[in-house]
């Protein structure tokens, strides 16, 4: 019986650990929803409320849409080793947070540290908010650099799996998102350049553009995109790192025990058989 315990109480002590690490491996990629505050050993932000123009762009489609390309555009582009026109719309460039965006480091699930003034917070949202009232300066307010205003093509709201992407379908909307997702293709991927761009412009095509129908024939992002599996195998390795050294445990337990169960009964055995002799 207790080493029945025992077993339960490792294997128990295992899969906490892999929990654990399971959490901590995926936190990156589920930042964005969990709930934080300030830093206690900073200012509250109140402190830093400052009158600052209004910047009529959405920060959070506009990483959304960045989110999209990155995952479900640019390892194809990669791929082709193809470089994007100056007219693309889908430059990093062409996108006013990116500079904000790429300073914003990420030290752990409490702490978010900016890149321009060092200065620590524990909410993403924070540090958002740090950026629109202390670097406004350094936002990009040229005409064209909100990548929020593709996000109608890009299909943000179904990457971001929000209510609007399971609401009723539009044919207007859908017909004014499939016209501007089909400009993009044009301008990023004109036939005229070459294969490349015609592989890419076609692929554009099928990744993006024909799910802007009502018909739900068509699912965006159809072609894929980068390699989710790594996480996963990822966390498969892990689970056998863990429960392999719990296998052989049990293993060696049990064997333990039926030995000494044998040498039981060989004790009993030779007791009864010295009895009978007697």
């Amino acid at each position: 019986m207790k080493k029945v315990t025992a077993i339960a109480s490792i294997f128990l002590f295992s899969i906490l650990r892999l929990q654990q690490f399971l959490h901590v491996s995926s936190s990156p990629l589920l930042y964005e929803n969990q709930v934080h505050n300030e830093s206690s050993g900073e200012r509250n932000f109140e402190q830093e409320q400052e009158d600052a123009p209004e910047v009529r762009c959405s920060r959070d489609r506009s990483r959304a849409a960045w989110k999209v390309i990155d995952q479900y555009l640019t390892p194809f582009v990669e791929k082709e080793n193809y470089q994007l026109s100056k007219k693309c719309r889908l430059l990093p460039e062409n996108d006013m947070f990116r500079d904000q965006e790429e300073h914003k480091i990420y030290l752990d699930r409490n702490e978010w540290r900016c890149g321009y003034c060092k200065k620590s917070f524990r909410e993403e949202k924070f540090i958002d908010q740090h950026f629109d009232k202390r670097h406004y300066n350094l936002l990009d307010l040229t005409h064209g650099k909100c990548l929020a205003d593709l996000c109608g093509a890009l299909h943000c709201d179904a990457a971001m799996n929000s209510k609007s992407s399971r609401s009723k379908c539009n044919p207007e909307a859908a017909a004014r998102n499939r016209h501007l997702c089909e400009s993009l293709a044009d301008s990023c991927f004109p036939i005229s350049e070459g294969p490349s761009a015609s592989r890419l412009h076609e692929l554009f095509l099928h990744q993006f553009c024909e799910a802007h129908s009502c018909s739900g024939k068509h699912k965006p992002f159809s072609r894929g995109g980068k390699d989710q599996g790594s996480f996963f195998r990822l966390a498969v390795g892990a689970l056998v790192l863990v429960l392999l050294p719990v296998f052989y445990l049990f293993l060696y337990l049990i064997q333990s025990d039926m030995k000494g169960r044998t040498q039981e009964l060989r004790r009993i055995s030779k007791s009864g058989w010295k009895a009978k002799s007697a």
